[in-house]
């Protein structure tokens, strides 16, 4: 019987891929017809327009916009059936819906036939293909766009398709079979992200396909995929509302290596042309500071040091206190930052003190504070200018009357000397309108927003923990909101991001769709018990969904078993993959130096002996990354990720623990120089490691 079932799918799998050369060589057909219609047409157009240069250049704009659209199409679908070569599918649903039997085989991308209804492969990110991922045999369901579709799953099928060659298949009767999802995470660190669309589990599934409107919050331990289900999260947001969503997806994560780590994931799901910042960065150019600030890996070093002072300040920072106090200082600001003195014109006043405060708080009170000024500041302006206006009027009549008075003698005598007087007068009119809005500007413009931040804060040098605070002043003060249309925001490590934080982004963005991940045991600094990450509800009411995720995939047992000993809430649940290595322990008098080297290097030998790609050296902080970088490197390659902008391309690397946040590497060897290194700090360290993990211990 499985002979003969290897048979059938191995002539499925034949049949899958005649479709796709044939569709790709349709598709080649269709680009080079394409572009042979855009020549064709572009000679007769030069030709017929030769002595009309503006015309010319009109068309190749218009040129340039078809010849984008009708590629963008084609080269995509192109670039999907070229990927789906290498592996058409990876899984077979057998259902019945309404007494009819289907079968469907689920892939990367879709393939449909030209001029057929039936798709040989349905792309993952459809509705129906939640059946692959659902954990069962038997009646259920899935939601399709007219609601939602009861069916009776009867077989579950993962299948192992490498260069276009069949290896072979794992019927699924209860869950995504382990063999398969033991050999994805045997893999190496490089390959891993790209491969989850084969082993998503339900409990990742159902976040992935969580309703668009929603504000989806999972705190997951290290090793629980929340990376990757965010990133397929936007992949199946995109699939299925792209009209909505298409260049409106902002991405944060933690810092420019973690962005760079994770840029290549979302091309392979066919995604591409995304927004990824980090906050930092996205706030530096929001509020276009022109100026150096004292970034996050300063602090943080003197947070590993347990430097008090600072520690205090990033709590301060990062509490509701804080906001309080902002709120406080805008309140204030309403109160007296206008001196508001009467508008003046030729010894008239035009606009009374208690005109204006009717404008101020009663007409425009709905105005954030710095705009209705400028609203104000526009109507006084107009009443300047109907002042002036009449003025000139008022002068120009009397200037026509004496002319209408005059005898022909006397206007030839009189008509330029009585010109240039008038001339004169309007000069002095407009003179005085100059005076009059110089001396409203005195008391209606209003300073800088970090200017008057930097004042009541009593700082000179700004760090990264201001400019939550300034763009919420901004925001208080100015009305601020972002240009570009955002309709769905992903933040990565959450568990950082103070509620200002939060508050600043949606009232920056107006945005009510998120996807925001992290880990509550992993924050370096706990301001708050439970992290603002877990009380968004505050903020965004219903639309919260809280999503728990306690089983690491990452680790080997061993590691996670290590790690989990440095939480106080024992919360990891290692998903049962036996490592051939427990932890390594090994003490090196702080005195040897040398005998430090040795122990690393021979560490680092043993690692490639065992094929692993990407292994980390990873140290507290920067001070001991430094005190052993420069040996290394000059007995072996090795790069010291000392500074944010890095590019993590793979290989051996020297890094601190809080670069090292969100990555994944085959081996780790932590070097421990600190008795009073802080468990959790530890425990983050730890939980970077795939297969392998050595602990080196300088003793004192």
């Amino acid at each position: 019987m499985d002979k003969i079932e290897l048979i059938g799918e191995q002539q499925n799998l034949d049949r899958t891929l005649e479709v796709l050369n044939l569709e790709i060589l349709n598709y080649i057909k269709k680009r080079k017809g394409i572009a042979q219609y855009i020549l064709d047409y572009r000679k007769k157009f030069i030709e017929d327009h030769k002595d009309d240069e503006d015309n010319i250049m009109e068309y190749f704009d218009h040129e340039k916009y078809v010849k984008e659209q009708a590629y963008s199409t084609i080269d995509r679908k192109l670039s999907e059936f070229t990927k789906l070569k290498e592996s058409p599918y990876f899984g077979k649903v057998t259902f019945t819906d309404e007494e009819d039997k289907e079968e469907i085989y689920i892939g990367r991308y879709g393939l449909t036939p030209e001029e057929s209804y039936k798709e040989s492969v349905v792309d993952w990110r459809a509705p129906v293909a939640s059946l692959f991922y659902k954990g069962m045999i038997g009646e259920t369901s899935y939601k399709a766009p007219n609601g939602e579709v009861p069916v009776e799953i009867t077989a579950r099928r993962q299948l192992m398709v490498k260069k276009g060659l069949l290896e072979g298949y794992f019927d699924s009767d209860v869950d995504v079979k382990d063999e398969i999802l033991q050999m994805i995470l045997s893999s190496n660190a490089g390959e891993k992200l790209k491969d989850i669309v084969i082993s998503i589990q339900q409990e990742q599934d159902e976040i992935i396909r969580e309703e668009r409107t929603k504000v989806v919050v999972v705190n997951g331990v290290a090793g629980s995929g929340k990376t990757t289900i965010a990133l397929h999260r936007v992949a199946y947001l995109l699939y299925n509302f792209r009209e909505q969503l298409t260049n409106k997806v902002l991405i944060f994560g933690p810092n420019d290596i973690f962005i760079d780590y994770i840029s290549d994931v979302l091309p392979t799901l066919g995604e591409s042309g995304i927004s990824q910042e980090t906050f930092v960065g996205f706030a530096y150019d929001e509020i276009r500071l022109d100026e150096p600030i004292i970034d996050s890996p300063t602090y943080l070093e003197d947070v590993l040091k347990g430097n008090e002072e600072v520690i205090n300040k990033i709590k301060y920072k990062s509490s509701k206190e804080f906001i309080t106090f902002l709120d406080e200082k805008v309140a204030q600001y309403e109160e007296k930052y206008f001196t508001i003195t009467p508008v003046n014109f030729m010894g008239e006043e035009i606009v009374t003190v208690e005109e204006i405060e009717v404008l101020f708080n009663k007409h425009y009170k709905y105005m954030p504070l710095f705009r209705r000024s400028q609203k104000v500041k526009l109507i006084i302006t107009s009443k300047l200018k109907d002042k002036r206006d009449e003025k000139v009027r008022t002068l120009n009549a009397e200037f026509k009357e004496k002319l209408a008075s005059l005898t022909p003698e006397e206007l030839l005598i009189e008509e330029n000397n009585m010109d240039f007087e008038r001339k004169n007068k309007i000069r002095d009119i407009v003179k005085e309108v100059v005076k009059s809005k110089e001396e409203l500007e005195q008391w209606i413009s209003n300073e800088s927003i970090v200017d008057m931040y930097k004042e009541f804060m009593d700082v000179k040098t700004l760090t990264y923990l201001d400019l939550p605070a300034i763009l919420y002043l901004m925001i208080k003060l100015d009305g601020k909101k972002v240009k570009q249309d955002i309709r769905h925001i992903v933040i990565d490590e959450a568990q950082d991001y103070s509620f200002l934080q939060f508050l600043v982004l949606k009232e920056l963005t107006g945005c009510k769709s998120y996807t925001i991940v992290g880990d509550s045991n992993q924050r370096l600094i706990k301001i708050e018990e439970i992290p603002p990450m877990l009380k968004l509800k505050e903020l965004f009411g219903g639309f919260v969904k809280d999503f728990s995720l306690n089983k690491s995939y990452r680790s080997t047992y061993q590691i996670m078993e290590y790690a989990s000993k440095l939480l106080d809430e024992k919360a990891v649940v290692p998903f049962v993959r036996k490592g051939e290595f427990d932890v390594l322990e090994t003490e090196v008098p702080e005195t040897d130096k040398e005998g430090l080297i040795d122990v690393l290097l021979n560490l680092l030998e043993e690692y490639q002996d065992e094929k692993y790609e990407n292994i980390a050296i990873i140290t507290k902080g920067k001070e001991q990354l430094q005190k052993i970088a420069p040996e290394l490197k000059k007995h072996t390659k090795i790069v010291a990720f000392d500074r944010e902008d890095m590019i993590y391309k793979g290989g051996k690397v020297l890094v601190p623990s809080y670069y090292a946040k969100g990555l994944e590497f085959d081996g780790v060897i932590i070097v421990d120089f600190d008795d009073n290194t802080d468990d959790l700090v530890k425990y983050i360290m730890a939980t970077r490691a795939l297969h392998r993990l050595s602990i080196v211990k300088v003793t004192r």
